[in-house]
């Protein structure tokens, strides 16, 4: 099929399955954006509330309507809500994610749970060393238990400390810059503003509590407690998720594999995992591999299995089961309109409810797995850890029933894939420079590489898929910055091949020489989402290797193409370890001037981070190189 230009994506996968959408009417995101315009704006702006039955309310930034809502609360006020509120869901997903992998730990230290074990003891040895857990005389189960107790212990804290994790891991430097930042900060009533997480579920409570009808009205200390919620997430939760996955399902080795929609078979069982929590999808892989599954599997006319992945379940099992990557979150839909893939099997986050619907349209059995993604129309097969394999073989079972209910005449699979290096941990790039920061940080000094961009997005309807993702990493590498990043984003890198040698020759001089002696591309993938917190260890570790702020560091962050709730907890919890962060599109604060000030100038005076909006990728990469360049001379390099 002829691939033409299209304003929906940059893909050229994405594009020929747009094609085949367009011809047969089949409904999809783009086409309901479409019917959604025009979109509100007083909701883009933040200035609409609904958290009482006295409004809606809603103030006209012009001036030229309300300038307060029925209970007296200021545009400054509802934005700076609004926001907290979205930090505090994001904060909430990716923190729960951590907790089930820390019960999952405690189950298999206790013996609860024989169906998964510890893969990685070298791992869960130097994360217990990290909390200050001796290991002498200990077996392997006992030290997991305790490690397994202390992650817990940072949920449900009620205590003023900060979380062990975050005091464990967080740089000295970092925590008393934190603790210099909430002896400056008071309220509009004089009240001390903490910024150290406490409980990682009591920070989002408290952005609940505190948002409700008749509690906190002041912009500053909303989003101190904003950014404070978020580090709990970011020092906390997702940290908690990265590291004990690390040690249960083994840590991410360097290996190459595909990525895109030509990854699936036509001549196999196809079964995509969507969502970001992989102790299913580590299952549903383990079983689609064995002897047993495969017979089954021929015995319907099929050549075996095929496991593939979608969004972050895809990045976490390619990094440490190689598994090939169908796309990002805008190839849900296209995945199940190539009519070849026999079940889409999800666990929670990022799953379009209207995957239901498109997959009734097709043979492909649309699986919903866990207690908190209930969507009419899909089958569920609740996910229990304490009976994983049975479960797992149960829904790879369902998708060798649905192969003979192929149509053939309905399949076409888009040959584009990429081949993309990835599971670049901070252990496997200090690994690669000897164990220490120090190589990176002397060919940054000397100006060979100018600085280091982490970069996460999802993918956004608003904005060309992958579009953002691709030229900014492109215009940062050729100007000798090292990329790294996790998510969408870092799928969208893989599909364009930005993760592959070749793209050595796409980098400055200065990186490409650096890349070629260590034989890395130079857009490393870092994994799912959750693992932005391996970005902020690595960050932690050449702080403390140079003995200043992660904020003196020419680092810095984006978010393009960015979507959800946990966006705002990942760049919050950036900006508030001091490092500048880009958004596009732009957030919902621009309807409050304080708001606005506060994150884009009063926290660069205060923590070092802030974040900043652009539009445009080029410039966008223009500003980060001032910024790196603003950093290295306030190093003195």
């Amino acid at each position: 099929m002829p691939v033409k230009q299209d304003h929906r994506s940059v893909d050229p996968a994405a594009i020929a399955m747009l094609q085949i959408a367009d011809q047969n009417e089949i409904d999809n995101v783009w086409e309901r954006l479409e019917k959604q315009q025009p979109q509100c704006g007083y909701g883009q702006l933040g200035t609409c509330c609904r958290i009482c039955t006295q409004g809606p309310c809603r103030i006209d930034p012009l001036g030229e309507g309300p300038t307060q809502g029925v209970c007296g609360a200021t545009a400054d006020t509802m934005v700076a809500r609004n926001l907290a509120r979205m930090a505090a869901v994001g904060s909430s997903a990716h923190s729960d994610h951590g907790r089930k992998v820390a019960l999952l730990l405690k189950a298999v230290a206790t013996g609860e749970n024989t169906d998964y074990e510890i893969v990685n003891e070298e791992k869960l040895q130097g994360v217990a060393a990290k909390l200050g857990i001796a290991a002498d005389g200990l077996t392997t189960l006992e030290l997991a238990d305790k490690v397994a107790d202390a992650a817990l212990d940072c949920f449900g804290s009620q205590t003023e400390a900060p979380i062990q994790f975050a005091a464990s891991y967080m740089p000295e430097r970092l925590q008393k810059q934190l603790g210099n930042a909430e002896a400056t900060l008071k309220s509009a009533t004089g009240a001390r503003i903490g910024l150290m997480p406490r409980g990682i579920d009591r920070e989002s409570v408290d952005i609940l509590h505190r948002t409700h009808f008749g509690c906190d009205a002041d912009p500053l200390s909303l989003v101190a407690q904003t950014v404070r919620c978020s580090l709990g997430d970011g020092w906390g939760g997702s940290l908690i998720a990265t590291e004990l996955q690390d040690v249960l399902f083994g840590a991410p080795q360097i290996r190459t594999i595909k990525a895109n929609l030509g990854v699936l078979d036509k001549e196999m069982v196809n079964i995509i995992v969507h969502g970001h929590e992989p102790v299913l999808s580590e299952k549903v892989v383990e079983l689609a591999r064995s002897a047993k599954m495969n017979e089954a599997a021929k015995k319907v006319g099929a050549a075996g299995i095929n496991v593939a992945g979608l969004c972050c379940t895809g990045n976490e099992i390619l990094m440490r089961q190689g598994v090939g990557v169908a796309g990002n979150l805008l190839h849900s839909e296209l995945a199940i309109m190539t009519g070849a893939v026999e079940a889409l099997v999800v666990d929670v986050q990022c799953i379009f409810p209207s995957l239901a619907d498109l997959s009734s349209c097709y043979h492909t059995q649309f699986i919903t797995t866990s207690e908190q993604v209930n969507i009419p129309g899909a089958t569920h097969i609740q996910f229990e850890e304490h009976d994983a394999n049975q479960i797992a073989e149960q829904i790879v079972q369902k998708a060798i029933d649905a192969y003979p209910n192929r149509n053939a005449a309905k399949v076409y699979i888009p040959e584009q894939t990429a081949e993309a290096v990835v599971g670049f941990t901070v252990e496997q790039i200090l690994g690669a420079l000897g164990g220490s920061p120090a190589p990176l940080v002397e060919v940054i000094a000397n100006g060979t590489i100018k600085g280091v961009v982490g970069i996460v997005g999802c993918n956004n309807v608003k904005v060309k898929q992958d579009l953002f993702h691709q030229e900014l990493t492109r215009e940062l590498i050729k100007r000798d910055i090292l990329v790294i990043g996790t998510g969408c984003w870092a799928i969208a890198a893989a599909k364009d091949g930005l993760m592959n040698l070749d793209a050595q020759e796409l980098a400055g001089s200065g990186l490409k020489a650096v890349c070629q002696s260590l034989g890395i591309p130079p857009v490393l993938h870092m994994g799912s989402c959750v693992d932005c917190s391996r970005m902020l260890v690595l960050a932690g570790a050449i702080a403390d290797h140079l003995g200043v702020d992660i904020s003196a560091l020419p680092l810095a962050g984006s978010a393009p193409e960015w979507t959800t709730e946990k966006a705002v907890a990942i760049g919050s919890y950036f900006v508030g370890s001091g490092l500048p962060v880009h958004l596009w599109p732009a957030p919902p604060i621009l309807g409050s001037p304080a708001v606005t000030g506060i994150l884009t100038e009063g926290s660069k005076d205060l923590l070092g981070g802030y974040f900043f909006v652009e539009e445009d990728p080029a410039a966008t990469a223009e500003q980060m190189l001032a910024i790196i360049n603003e950093k290295r001379a306030g190093l003195g390099i």
